[in-house]
């Protein structure tokens, strides 16, 4: 290794241990407050609404509509309408306000994978993976 790189290497190298032994303070975002049932059941609607992300990007890699369409559907309006009502009860206006539209927008990728664009379909993918990541960064599930 250069003489050059050692020095901002080994500074890289203690700067991280030492980060890691720093104990997270807390988490600002907003507890959905849950129970133990409810929280497995949302999490596996989580898990599913990535693997349609996963999903319509591999149908997209490959031009395969009908994978893009069913890899979405499964995270539109029919996911939203079978979220227990007992989960529904404890979700705050601001996380409907991002869910809601979410779902609407699987819906609209499984109309538009018939005929768009590929590109135009990775774009609204894209629109779609920041209204989870929005979701995400506002709330937590416990």
């Amino acid at each position: 290794m250069r003489k050059s790189l050692i020095l901002p290497s080994l500074l890289l190298v203690c700067s991280t241990a030492s980060w890691a032994d720093t104990p997270v303070t807390g988490d600002p975002r907003i507890a959905l407050g849950l129970t133990e049932a409810e929280k497995v059941e949302f999490l596996s609607e989580m898990r599913t609404m990535l693997a349609s992300i996963q999903g319509i990007i591999a149908g997209i890699g490959v031009e395969d509509r009908e994978g893009i369409a069913a890899a979405a559907q499964m995270s539109g309006n029919r996911m939203a309408r079978a979220t227990p009502e007992s989960v529904r009860a404890k979700l705050p206006p601001t996380f409907q306000e991002l869910g809601g539209p979410t779902h609407l927008l699987f819906e609209e990728i499984v109309i538009r994978a018939e005929t768009d664009d590929m590109a135009d379909l990775a774009v609204l993918t894209g629109k779609t993976l920041e209204q989870c990541l929005s979701c995400h960064a506002l709330f937590r599930a416990d």
